[in-house]
């Protein structure tokens, strides 16, 4: 396989649309994030919180420069069993930085600190966690730092340590000049139009869809998610892993990577290899989904979902 190919691929459809420019505010009605209910967003100024629904929570997190509103279809569904927190992180989508915050180093771990205080001060119950892309990062690195505080795991799509694609031998210290250069390209802000469109094509297979995908991140704050796209390259989950006690369910696509020599057995190879120390985890891959299964693929989607939330935690009667 071309690894090298593979690895700019596979860094081109989590970094998505997050190279262009901010749209100016007007063209934000169509895509913004539905009103927000939370409990007291000044204790968590990196993210909001909309609450729908009423029985077990599942806290759902989306991925780089999408607000929560990616999930709709997916709240849509669970509402009537779940009590889903749908999170959108401030910068991405068209949601607002709190104006006091400014970007710097520790973006993601402010997140992870402040999602584990919601969960205590909300008393929420090892709630489940979908998490798409960033999002099933930060599903691993919550379970990481307090596994009896995180119930089961539904990972979009994701992987511990994204630097490690081309090589399974990196270390997060030496991914550090490659992700500073991507942060710096990042920052930037601007992307052609027709590379921009050629990225999102690569994310999802539906026009409409591809759309949506790059007026979010033309919403999104560059600099913000460069910060974030940085800590993610720069954060090795992998040795950790072993420390989680609760079940995860990983759901992987393939199909966009065809183009670069790519199977589905090599790129389910990769992904065993990063969660091979996660005690209990199953990998299922996505005959034709690109990176946004949950669009793409949104049959098997819940399929796998639904069985693995069945299983492992079924919603109260």
């Amino acid at each position: 396989m071309k690894y090298a190919a593979l690895r700019r691929a596979f860094a081109a459809l989590l970094l998505g649309t997050a190279l262009a420019q901010p749209a100016a505010a007007n063209t934000l009605a169509a895509v913004s994030p539905a009103t927000f209910t939370a409990d007291n967003p000044a204790a968590h100024p990196s993210f909001v919180v909309r609450v729908v629904g009423k029985g077990r929570p599942v806290i759902l997190i989306p991925g780089l420069t999408c607000p929560g509103a990616v999930w709709d279809e997916t709240v849509a569904r669970y509402a009537s069993r779940y009590q889903c927190h749908v999170l959108s992180l401030a910068g991405f989508g068209g949601v607002p930085a709190p104006a006091s915050t400014t970007v710097g180093a520790d973006f993601l771990p402010e997140v992870r600190a402040e999602l584990l205080a919601y969960i205590k001060t909300q008393r929420l119950d090892r709630p489940a966690i979908i998490g798409h892309s960033l999002g099933g990062f930060m599903g691993l690195w919550l379970s990481t730092a307090q596994p009896d505080a995180i119930g089961p795991l539904v990972i979009v799509d994701s992987l511990p340590f994204l630097a490690a694609i081309q090589n399974p031998t990196m270390t997060a210290e030496a991914a550090k000049p490659m992700a500073d250069g991507m942060r710096q390209q990042m920052s930037a802000g601007r992307m052609p139009a027709a590379q921009q469109q050629q990225m999102v094509a690569g994310m999802a297979t539906d026009t409409a869809c591809q759309r949506l995908l790059a007026r979010w991140g033309q919403a999104s704050e560059p600099a913000r998610v460069a910060q974030a796209m940085y800590e993610m390259y720069t954060t090795d989950l992998r040795a950790d892993l072993s420390t989680i006690k609760q079940p995860a369910l990983v759901l992987g696509a393939w199909a966009a990577y065809k183009p670069y020599g790519s199977t589905m057995e090599s790129t389910r190879a990769i992904f065993a290899a990063q969660y091979a120390r996660l005690p209990q985890h199953r990998i299922e891959m996505s005959e034709a989904g690109k990176h946004f299964l949950m669009y793409d693929d949104t049959a098997w989607f819940f399929q796998q979902t639904d069985a693995f939330l069945q299983a492992n935690y079924p919603a109260r009667k």
